[in-house]
């Protein structure tokens, strides 16, 4: 079971973290786009988009994706 999390690239990376990189590449109008929650579209913020990611899982696994994308396009060497 160790071994399961070697392959996981999101280990060790908070949410919170993830939001936050997000935003920052990205801003609210652009997640607002990728992803299609109201959280990112109506007065956004980090509290109310994690309060809202933690309680619904498809919405997590796509901003989990998109961040997964970002890293991808700011180092393609990964």
């Amino acid at each position: 079971m160790a071994g399961t999390q070697a392959n996981n690239p999101l280990h060790g990376i908070t949410l919170e973290r993830i939001l936050v990189e997000l935003e920052a590449y990205y801003g609210w109008d652009q997640l607002g786009q990728a992803v299609r929650i109201r959280c990112f579209t109506h007065e956004p913020s980090i509290a109310s988009s994690l309060k809202f990611l933690r309680r619904t899982p498809w919405a997590r696994e796509q901003v989990e994706a998109l961040y997964l994308d970002m890293l991808r396009d700011i180092s393609p060497d990964r």
